[in-house]
């Protein structure tokens, strides 16, 4: 038995996960913003010790914990390596370490989309497929890559950003510095940023209905309006699809996987956005065999990372697959 924990910008989300990957038990809080990491490992046992006790289970039956971090880590060590968005956890914080200190068991870390991707590969979307990819759609775009059941992040454990491939030459500026990436299109900010451009084009849209104020569009807004009839907005929601099928279609090239999987919020518009986008990748990739990769939702919804999370560290637990 394992516990997963999924650290976000603003939460910690705790699960009690079997070795099959069954949820039992999850609780969250949010997360304190305080500039020191003990307050932070604090809280991890903190939660982790909640939940076993939400699933009524004795702390000495729990094999390890994973965390699940929005940034890159040292996975040998159990050191944070870059993580902007968690003031408290600073360059080679020692994480693992820390937590052992206080729990004295196994302590997994992993970045939070290749948690998500595993969680997905494990129970999800792609259960039962030895390559897969995830992609998750929020105020970025984070990737996840499974090969034969396992995470895929390169010798410095840094790999599988897929987000910060750049797409277009000296194009928008990207959070990263760099310019052009996939995320500054593909991600919901990329597409807010459309949305207000496009309004601002056309004041008689749909697109204001659902948005008074430019301060008040996400990532839903042209979503909406588009499958009410509107113009502008089925034009913004058209480019959207476009450059996020840019993106993955360079994916599917490279790593031809039977499964790719859209998370995030953007991930919930289901059909409307998964069926154009298939056709697009399934036209314009290089394969050209019977044998198409499957685009579809994911499926966890925000217990992908907690349960692959749980599952990061232990490695007989991938045999445990049905694959």
């Amino acid at each position: 038995m394992y516990v997963g924990i999924d650290v976000g910008g603003t939460n910690l989300v705790a699960g009690f996960v079997t070795a099959e990957g069954s949820l039992r038990a999850k609780v969250s809080r949010p997360i304190q913003s305080s500039g020191d990491p003990l307050v932070l490992v604090n809280d991890l046992v903190s939660i982790a010790r909640e939940v076993c006790q939400k699933a009524d289970v004795e702390e000495r039956l729990v094999r390890s914990i994973g965390i699940g971090l929005p940034g890159s880590v040292d996975k040998r060590k159990g050191d944070v390596v870059f993580c902007c968005n968690i003031p408290s956890l600073t360059a080679r914080t020692p994480l693992s370490d820390m937590m052992r200190k206080q729990w004295d068991i196994p302590i997994h870390l992993e970045n939070d989309a290749n948690a998500a991707a595993l969680g997905e590969a494990h129970v999800g979307a792609a259960k039962g497929c030895r390559h897969s990819v995830m992609i998750t759609i929020g105020t970025g775009v984070g990737g996840g890559i499974i090969i034969d059941g396992l995470v895929y992040s390169g010798f410095n454990d840094v790999g599988g950003e897929l987000g910060h491939m750049v797409i277009c030459h000296q194009g928008r500026p990207c959070g990263c510095g760099r310019r052009g990436c996939w995320e500054a299109y593909a991600s919901a900010t990329g597409l807010i940023l459309d949305t207000k451009e496009s309004m601002q084009k056309h004041p008689d849209s749909l697109m204001w209905q659902s948005a008074p104020s430019l301060g008040e569009v996400d990532g839903r807004t042209a979503f909406d309006a588009a499958r009410k009839g509107d113009d502008a907005a089925a034009a913004v929601v058209r480019h959207y699809i476009e450059m996020l099928a840019c993106g993955l279609t360079g994916i599917v090239n490279i790593f031809q996987p039977e499964v790719l999987c859209i998370g995030g919020g953007i991930g919930n518009e289901g059909a409307f956005l998964i069926e154009p986008l298939a056709e697009i990748v399934h036209r314009d990739n290089y394969n050209r065999t019977d044998r198409k990769t499957r685009i579809c939702q994911a499926v966890l919804g925000n217990d992908a990372g907690v349960i692959g999370a749980a599952l990061s560290g232990p490695r007989e637990l991938h045999e445990l697959r049905d694959l």
